[in-house]
């Protein structure tokens, strides 16, 4: 019995292995076309959200996404409005144990992403205030013995348009079941497209779940009443639309403005880094040598001839007579360029 349970170990080990590197993809270091993107400073769990008002209803969504890591407790709701986590599958041994080994995997892993890193969360109101309704659903990434989450796919945006630089994000995998969450799952996806804006790190107007404000709950509520505003135009994430695809699939469109998405972005920082770690070395190692020099020669001079105070050091005459030689050169460096005047070399007695 204990050899069919280490096999079975071994067997979804290596699985979670192979899952780990076929369904996750690091943002730090992602690379289409010879051209090096680093996504990092856009991770962490980022909420957005879209309100949309009809006679009957007020339908305020919000989207949480993080696209460097697993959403963990962010794919729920602490108030009771729902999960966007998948259950297809989920009573099953063989299931939970792969994804006890994909998390595993996951975490052994240089920056992962499981890609459960899309959901969104839907407050349906109705208009006279009374009996609303709230439910999660997941838009892409699902577990991949869950839901079976395909791996993402990257596409520079200049391949679309010639003067657009950045890179398209797409990631399938979740499940949408209507407006009122009652009707026969149909396939959702993200379509982020991350757009070329020096003057932007991509944080700007975003809210966090680390960065709550104290009035959220009012807030929240005025949402639902259908009283608060659109994101503002300056945010560099960008709501454009939730709505199906020519085949069918239910795709969340994203905006995110940010000068990681720039094509000679990531070059310039490495450039500019690989010098100043040389020029650091460098200085390091001539500290390094001069040290050693002067502590080798010290311990010399004490041991062989009994040297006390600046005779310690190895020719301590000449380091003595330093700031006296920089003083006669910059007399002579003045002189230099002060000139001797009109009078041929020589002076008035």
């Amino acid at each position: 019995m204990r050899i069919q349970s280490t096999g079975t170990l071994l067997l979804l080990s290596a699985l979670g292995a192979s899952l780990t590197t076929a369904m996750s993809f690091d943002c730090a270091h992602i690379k289409v076309n010879d051209y090096k993107y680093d996504f990092s400073p856009l991770g962490g769990v980022h909420e957005i959200y879209h309100v949309n008002k009809t006679e009957e209803y007020v339908t305020n969504t919000t989207y949480v996404l993080d696209i460097c890591h697993s959403l963990g407790k962010a794919s729920k709701r602490p108030d009771g409005a729902g999960s966007c986590e998948h259950s297809k599958n989920s009573t099953s041994t063989t299931y939970s144990h792969v994804k006890i080994i994909w998390s595993w995997a996951s975490g052994m892993a240089t920056n992962p992403s499981p890609l459960n890193a899309v959901c969104g969360f839907e407050d349906l109101t109705p208009s006279d205030g009374n009996g609303d309704q709230k439910f999660g659903f997941p838009i892409a990434g699902l577990d991949p013995m869950g839901g079976g989450s395909k791996e993402p796919k990257f596409t520079r945006l200049s391949e679309i348009d010639s003067n657009t630089q950045g890179l398209r994000l797409q990631i399938a995998g979740g499940s949408w079941k209507g407006e009122y969450n009652n009707k026969k799952a149909k396939d959702a996806a993200a379509l982020i497209d991350f757009k070329c804006d020096p003057d932007r790190s991509g944080l700007e107007g975003i809210s966090t779940k680390e960065s709550v404000p104290e009035d959220e709950e009012n807030k929240k509520q005025r949402r639902a009443d259908g009283d608060e505003e659109e994101m503002p135009s300056n945010q560099s994430l960008q709501f454009k639309s939730f709505a199906p695809n020519d085949d069918g699939v239910y795709v969340l469109k994203l905006e995110w403005q940010t000068r990681y998405a720039c094509d000679n972005y990531q070059d310039g920082n490495d450039a500019s880094s690989n010098h100043w770690g040389f020029f650091t070395w460098l200085i390091i190692i001539l500290f390094l040598c001069i040290a050693a020099y002067l502590i080798f020669g010290s311990w010399l001079n004490y041991n062989r001839y009994g040297a006390r105070g600046w005779d310690l050091l190895p020719h301590g005459d000449a380091i003595r007579d330093i700031p006296y030689l920089l003083q006669d050169w910059f007399r002579r460096v003045v002189n230099t360029l002060q000139g001797t005047g009109s009078r041929g070399g020589y002076s008035a007695v």
